[in-house]
């Protein structure tokens, strides 16, 4: 059991204005993330049924391939406004080649697994990641390259309004989470227009419900499927390029199985193919990591791994109090 003392130092810990700010933009930033790749996840599955086990790796791919941008182009770009403009050079160059990446992925690999049980496409998705990583491994052995933030900030990469700390209604912001809560808040915004305010939006609304009655309207559902696929791991591919400045994930192989999971968790909690219930999730999960990864860097508690023990908590709950999710229902895909 945690002693009395803890629980009050806690408690007294949180009282303090300065630690729930930090809290406060840490979660949004932590949710930023979590909502940018689990909205892919969710996308894909709620019009495919098809769970990417490759997602993790396509984000570390996007954190690669935005720094590759950055440093080969850091050159070129002199100030904040330079470097700057070229990170979101970086980010459409990343959204662009992921997002064929994903489209030709889709056609040639996933598509002649619809008709089959979805334990092959399991399989088929685990096993592109364990291609992918150790293709990403002998390309970075074969330069001999290991990024980290250091490094990228080493090459002038970093732009300085991302690396200071800025006065925020008097509170000292890291300009990295401004930024990420910022990105984050305009994809999900620009997702959320898709589904619901274009017509394409609507062709993918009702495969998800209907594929084969919207089939028989005349929607061509699978270019739908082709679409989805890769603007998902298109957007997968931005939050990597996200991270690759964050010290707690940068760019690492090892960066596609430390976002998977929580990515699933945001998934399921928010219940399969529900975009609504991926936002509120990731929300939930983003502040329930910031609050436990407080706990432990303030030395309230010593157990490092305890973000990582609520959150797959939150998924057990959920799992046994709503098995469909937040917002889910018991069945969606088109398969």
């Amino acid at each position: 059991m945690i002693p009395l003392v803890s629980l009050v130092d806690a408690a007294l810990h949180f009282l303090d204005p300065a630690v729930l700010a930090r809290v406060l933009f840490d979660g949004l930033a932590k949710a930023s993330i979590y909502v940018m790749i689990a909205a892919g996840l969710t996308l894909i599955f709620g019009l495919m049924g098809v769970l990417n086990f490759a997602h993790g790796s396509l984000t570390a791919i996007g954190a690669y391939l935005g720094g590759l941008v950055m440093v080969t182009f850091a050159a070129s770009a002199s100030g904040n406004v330079g470097r700057i403009a070229l990170f979101f050079v970086a980010i459409v160059v990343v959204f662009a080649l992921l997002t064929a990446f994903g489209g030709a992925m889709e056609v040639s690999l996933i598509r002649p697994l619809y008709d089959r049980p979805p334990l092959y496409q399991i399989l088929l998705t685990f096993g592109i990641t364990l291609v992918l990583e150790e293709l990403l491994r002998m390309i970075l052995l074969f330069y001999d390259i290991q990024p980290s933030t250091d490094w990228l900030a080493a090459q002038g990469t970093r732009p300085e309004v991302i690396s200071k700390t800025h006065d925020v209604f008097g509170l000292g912001v890291e300009g990295l989470e401004v930024f990420q809560i910022l990105l984050g808040v305009a994809i999900t915004a620009g997702v959320w227009l898709f589904l619901t305010r274009t017509r394409y939006g609507l062709y993918i609304r009702a495969g998800s419900e209907d594929g084969e009655m919207a089939q028989a309207l005349g929607v061509n559902v699978h270019q739908a499927f082709t679409v989805v696929f890769g603007v998902g791991v298109g957007i997968t591919g931005v939050a990597g390029a996200l991270l690759m400045w964050d010290s707690a994930w940068a760019a690492s192989i090892n960066l596609g199985a430390e976002v998977l999971l929580p990515a699933f968790v945001v998934v399921i909690v928010g219940g399969l193919g529900t975009f609504r219930g991926t936002v509120v999730a990731g929300v939930l999960v983003g502040f329930v990591d910031a609050f436990t990864t407080e706990l432990f860097t303030s030395d309230i508690v010593g157990f490092s791994a305890l973000p990582e023990l609520f959150i797959f908590l939150i998924l057990v709950g959920t799992l046994v109090l709503r098995p469909q999710g937040l917002f889910g229902v018991e069945e969606v895909g088109g398969h």
